[in-house]
């Protein structure tokens, strides 16, 4: 009973520190005082990552003009909330600072459509949708089986393979994201202007320039050199001007 007591005056001890560091994060930011309300969200998000604090962060850096680290914790905010339409809107509007601007004119355009669609929830919510559907077909199929009437036949097996088709979907679209975030193949350039060489050498031959605040696939590593995409373009460059998402 003791040791219950203790964790419970510790558990709300550290909930009101939390929520203390918080309302003076807030109050920094609120105050104009954006490096030390920077320094206390990434403090924060060292101990409890979420969303909320991940879209204050770069509020605070776009505030200092650090559009490639407002960016990084954009796209980290919409990672754990892929709904949050304050950090996609401020995502794009930081976006349409940065220098580059550089699209894949090769990927075909369902391709971008299901990119879309999938980043619309997050693996955990498609995994629940599959499973809803999948039931949802078992259903259909036992209606199909067993029921005598023919309309309801017709309905319940119209309904088992629309079902099923929807919860492999969902589940591809759960699995891709978790491949997604435990490959992180996606980063940010993080220095203000970064040649990307035809080899991982510094003495490689340049191919083509980018700038901070763009967003890059990370194809390969090797020693301190990485492969990424962009675009139509691929190169190499040294990891340290990228950060991952």
């Amino acid at each position: 009973m003791r040791r219950t007591v203790i964790f419970l005056i510790s558990l709300i001890s550290l909930t009101a520190y939390a929520q203390t560091t918080l309302e003076e994060a807030n109050r920094l930011y609120a105050d104009a005082n954006y490096i030390d309300a920077a320094a206390a969200y990434e403090y924060m998000l060292q101990e409890t990552p979420s969303a909320g604090l991940y879209y204050n962060l770069g509020n605070a850096y776009f505030r200092q003009d650090e559009l490639a680290k407002a960016i990084l914790n954009y796209e980290r905010a919409l990672r754990l909330k892929p709904y949050y339409d304050d950090a996609r809107y401020n995502l794009r509007f930081a976006q349409s600072r940065i220098i580059d601007n550089i699209e894949d004119k090769d990927a075909f355009f369902i391709s971008k459509w299901l990119t879309a669609l999938r980043n619309l929830l997050s693996e955990s919510a498609w995994a629940v949708i599959s499973i809803s559907l999948f039931l949802l077909a078992i259903v259909g199929a036992f209606v199909f089986a067993f029921s005598k009437a023919i309309p309801l036949r017709k309905t319940g097996f119209h309904i088992a393979w629309v079902a099923l088709l929807l919860s492999i979907c969902s589940l591809c679209f759960s699995a891709s994201l978790h491949h997604r975030d435990k490959v992180r193949s996606e980063a940010i350039i993080m220095q203000g202007i970064v040649n990307a060489k035809a080899s991982p050498d510094k003495s490689g031959t340049d191919l083509f320039t980018l700038h901070e605040g763009t967003k890059v696939n990370i194809r390969s590593t090797l020693n301190d050199w990485a492969e990424i995409t962009v675009g139509d373009n691929r190169g190499w460059i040294r990891l340290n001007t990228l950060e991952r998402i």
